[in-house]
């Protein structure tokens, strides 16, 4: 009996009517930009498969986080392409590194922004995995030593904030160690919590240079159909010391973005990943959709299912919308 006297459409008549009652809204400060660097200068290379994402060498990469911190985002997230891999990914902690030089110039020339590292070996060993490889497998015990010479590299560099994606067991109760024994109590972990063994990881694999040599990372990101054990991986970082935590990717699993913010109600990542965004930039390109709009429902969406925090390669060109 609520109709005729109860009409929900009233209040979607107009613009303006809508945007009084909506109840969820991004924000520049919802998001993070990733960025690519490279060895080189003035380099920026074009990466195929993610239409409008370069991997770019450190200056700029500083020259476009100035125009990401000045739309408004106040983070980015730094993946570093070595000149030199080997078995063990000894570039990761080398403190001259890419993404170690990125963190100093980004402190001195964009001051204010938040710099977050990812702390993993894929992009730095010849293998392509995120750890040690002993008989065709990542040892994780002995990954763990790894992970923390690189985040305490960060560490030093100036990093605000280490984001571990390894997916090792343990390793953020490690790294949380290492820093307060180092003097780097201050610095934050944002952990790659549920992280699944997903199809949507192409592009960046292409971006980072990561793919696998052989095999592949099932045997220690997560199942995709596994909802209770990714609260289970939540718990466990946050027990070892996360003071925020990650779901990755974002849109195949926002009923566990939902379930995490629930569960802990702790500062939540979602990962809009390079699949992700691939699929709506090919079809925006294509005029198969309308690409402004579909970017802003996706986002939305990621923020209504309980993300405070949105990885995304949209980040700053949306901010500059959205501003």
């Amino acid at each position: 009996m609520a109709f005729p006297i109860n009409r929900p459409r009233r209040l979607r008549r107009t613009d303006t009517l809508r945007r009084m009652v909506r109840e969820t809204r991004l924000s520049p400060d919802d998001f993070i930009q990733p960025y690519f660097v490279c060895p080189g200068r003035d380099v920026r290379k074009p990466i195929g498969a993610m239409p409008g994402v370069a991997q770019m060498s450190v200056d700029n990469v500083v020259s476009a986080a100035r125009e990401t911190f000045a739309a408004g985002v106040p983070a980015v997230i730094l993946f570093g392409i070595p000149s030199r891999k080997d078995a063990t990914g000894t570039a990761a902690w080398n403190d001259q590194g890419e993404v170690q030089r990125t963190i100093r110039e980004l402190k001195e020339r964009v001051p204010g922004l938040v710099v977050i590292t990812d702390v993993c070996m894929c992009e730095y060993t010849d293998h392509g995995h995120c750890g040690v490889v002993r008989n065709q497998d990542v040892d994780n015990d002995a990954t763990l030593e790894l992970l923390v010479r690189e985040a305490l590299s960060h560490a030093r560099a100036g990093a605000d904030i280490v984001a571990p994606s390894d997916m090792m067991d343990g390793r953020v109760g490690a790294i949380r160690t290492a820093l307060d024994d180092e003097g780097f109590g201050d610095v934050a972990i944002m952990a790659y919590s549920a992280k699944f063994a997903s199809a949507f990881y192409g592009p960046f694999r292409e971006a980072a240079e990561s793919a696998p040599q052989f095999g592949d990372r099932r045997s220690y990101q997560m199942d995709p159909p596994n909802g209770d054990e990714a609260m289970r991986e939540v718990a466990l970082d946050l027990e070892e010391g996360a003071d925020l935590v990650m779901v990755k990717p974002a849109l195949p699993y926002l009923d566990l973005i939902y379930r995490v913010k629930q569960e802990f109600n702790v500062p939540v990542a979602a990962y809009n990943v390079s699949g992700e965004y691939s699929m709506i930039r090919a079809a925006g390109i294509n005029g198969w959709l309308d690409e402004e709009r579909a970017t802003l429902e996706v986002l939305t969406s990621i923020k209504r299912a309980g993300a405070d925090l949105i990885l995304t390669y949209f980040a700053t060109a949306v901010a500059q919308r959205l501003r």
